[in-house]
């Protein structure tokens, strides 16, 4: 009996290890399929827009989408150094470079402050279109081209990708970085959200141009300031792009 009783547990627990692993599987597996879906209705999404915003590069902000809707809770839940804002890179199609200077690739400031969190994914042949002071509290000229074409992950697809500046997100239609000096529509944005209590922003969301959620977490580590987190949402309070956060806030 003693045997049996052995042989029957032994037999239990391999068939439990093989439903975790196969579950497991699954998970992995039914995360891929909704991305990819994800990215063919996004391709269709952002064509679009093409005639509003002719700088988009339609096949690279899909993929861009694709990425972010893959992103697990979980995996943005992880360290920010370490996990999370490398992800993000990956999701917006940017290298993560901190040995260049400023204005010849650097990423490092990159979802790092409140304002430089629009995954913003342009034609090259926008990408050296300048401001020339029409988003309100930007450098008059903004000229971004040369880190563009240093900073791209060309496995995304055609075009170029920046981390983009968020004033004038709250404006209907949007009068931010991305849409007023590329003429481009963001792959996503990165937005804080204040929580039950209006003042917690440990969580983010990365949600697409119509403001529609993609992925969310709550990271831990060397995250932005708060001060820094509570300016991010008050910029697109009120706006298409703040609808996710303050659903997650109800």
């Amino acid at each position: 009996r003693a045997s049996s009783s052995s042989s029957s547990s032994s037999v239990g627990l391999r068939r439990r290890s093989t439903l975790a692993s196969l579950g497991a599987a699954l998970l992995v597996f039914a995360r891929s399929s909704d991305a990819a879906t994800y990215g063919t209705r996004a391709r269709a999404s952002v064509g679009d827009g093409m005639n509003e915003y002719p700088g988009t590069a339609i096949e690279r902000t899909a993929n861009g989408r694709a990425r972010a809707a893959s992103l697990s809770e979980e995996t943005l839940s992880g360290d920010w150094d370490a996990t999370v804002r490398p992800k993000l890179l990956w999701a917006a199609g940017l290298k993560d470079l901190t040995n260049v200077p400023p204005g010849k690739g650097n990423t490092g400031h990159c979802f790092n402050d409140f304002n430089h969190v629009d995954a913003t994914t342009m034609i090259l042949e926008h990408a050296d279109n300048k401001n020339q002071g029409r988003v309100a509290g930007m450098a008059y000229d903004n000229p971004l081209g040369e880190g563009i074409r240093a900073a791209r992950d060309d496995t995304m697809g055609e075009g170029g990708s920046w981390c983009t500046c968020i004033l004038g997100s709250a404006q209907e239609p949007p009068a931010d970085v991305a849409h007023v000096q590329f003429q481009s529509r963001v792959a996503w944005k990165l937005v804080w959200v204040p929580g039950a209590g209006g003042d917690d922003f440990s969580r983010f969301v990365l949600v697409d141009d119509a403001g529609v959620e993609l992925a969310t977490g709550v990271p831990s580590g060397n995250v932005p300031t708060k001060r820094e987190r509570r300016a991010n949402y008050q910029t697109v309070a009120g706006g298409r792009y703040a609808t996710a956060a303050d659903a997650r806030s109800s």
